[in-house]
């Protein structure tokens, strides 16, 4: 028995300590726009290429406004915004207006209002690809309906977009937790995405790894026409990564960046607010393949759960490599800390959180598969279709 707790424990220590190696060597190359030397003015309106800000909204009473006000209010002198009211149900369509109407929209505020969904369509992606159809801008910024930005946030990723030569650039939102349970599932999201993904590597063109972010998507319009645009997606639940999956794939030229606080949302109230979002995503980002989605519990409960385990249960030295797993995941923590507002004694709640986890992605595949489809926003979309438009 002693030799299977070794070799266990060696499995899960390379694996952590590998990736927090790679993560402290690879994260210093991603830029943060933040920094002072981003906040750059640009020249005149006419040397500023134009950028039309995309945001689709559907029953958003409760955000829109401010989205909206806060957009308007950009220190960029060459944008224009385009809202999709999406079939609300609520009074997301006449809060647009009302904005719309008012002096501090400039004329820079065009509302869209979509009665019914075309066939083979996902509500979002049809009301993003709606809304491009009419976009006039050199660049497309895909943003949401419950987002906020800094005054000078579009200024500096756009900076930073014409320094770096790219055609998308993905700036990580700031998450606003208000509770321990949002805290504490956020940072268990936020290890595992680290995890799972090297984004240092994004920028790299002979790396297969891509990303994209809902909040903040911003593409060279020429890109997102050579992609095929959202009609490429039309089906799509993951739309912004795998948008970022197309650009990639493509060749073009792909960069995420940090941005403190310049872009933040609360994506969900507590801990179950948060499995509810990820509901609908997961079966989804598992192809909506059973036998992944089994997998995949088997492999998040062996890779956060076993180190605490084996360090309960394993002997004498045989408990060492799972103590450096767990350092190992303790050290991301305290690196999550310096992007977020998680502490890193969250990582005691790491086998609550990774538990919650395991529970969300059985919840995705059998809601998923007792509905025969993703109920999502009011609309049930059939999983022959949604399987049919994988990308």
């Amino acid at each position: 028995m002693t030799y299977l707790y070794w070799i266990a424990g060696t499995i899960l220590a390379l694996a952590w300590a590998s990736r927090i190696i790679d993560a402290a060597l690879g994260m210093p190359s991603v830029a943060d726009v933040s920094r002072p030397e981003w906040d750059r003015n640009l020249v005149s309106p006419s040397g500023s290429p134009r950028v039309s800000i995309i945001v689709p909204a559907r029953n958003e009473a409760e955000h829109i406004q401010e989205t909206l006000r806060r957009l308007l209010a950009l220190e960029y002198p060459n944008y224009e915004i385009i809202a999709v009211n999406d079939r609300s149900t609520d009074h997301t369509g006449s809060l647009m207006e009302e904005i719309a109407a008012s002096s501090s929209a400039h004329g820079l505020l065009r509302i869209v209002h979509i009665k019914e969904l075309p066939t083979g369509w996902l509500g979002k992606t049809h009301a993003m690809w709606t809304a491009s159809e009419q976009a006039t801008g050199d660049w497309l910024l895909f943003t949401d309906a419950d987002v906020l930005f800094k005054p000078d946030t579009l200024r500096r990723a756009v900076a930073y977009a014409e320094a770096e030569r790219a055609d998308h650039v993905v700036v990580f939102p700031r998450m606003i937790m208000l509770n321990p349970g949002e805290r504490m599932m956020m940072a268990f999201f936020q290890t595992l995405f680290m995890f799972g993904h090297r984004l240092w590597k994004v920028a790299d063109p002979r790396a297969r790894d891509y990303i994209g972010v809902g909040a903040f998507n911003l593409v060279q319009s020429s890109a997102y026409e050579a992609v095929g645009t959202y009609r490429a997606l039309r089906m799509e639940i993951l739309d912004d990564m795998k948008m970022g999956k197309l650009i990639k794939n493509a060749h073009f030229s792909q960069r995420c960046v940090f941005g403190g606080d310049l872009v933040s949302l609360r994506w969900a109230k507590g801990a179950f607010g948060i499995v509810d979002n990820l509901t609908k995503n997961f079966y989804a980002l598992l192809s909506f393949q059973w036998w992944r989605t089994i997998g995949s519990v088997v492999a998040v409960a062996f890779l956060n759960l076993g180190p605490f385990l084996g360090v309960w249960f394993a002997h004498g030295w045989a408990r060492v490599p799972y103590a450096i797993a767990l350092a190992s995941i303790f050290l991301t923590y305290c690196g999550m800390s310096s992007l977020s507002a998680v502490r890193p004694y969250y990582f005691f709640l790491h086998p609550v959180s990774t538990s919650l986890f395991m529970y969300t992605l059985m919840r995705s595949m059998f809601h998923t598969l007792w509905n025969d489809g993703v109920i999502w926003r009011g609309t049930k979309y059939p999983l022959e279709e949604l399987r049919k438009g994988l990308v």
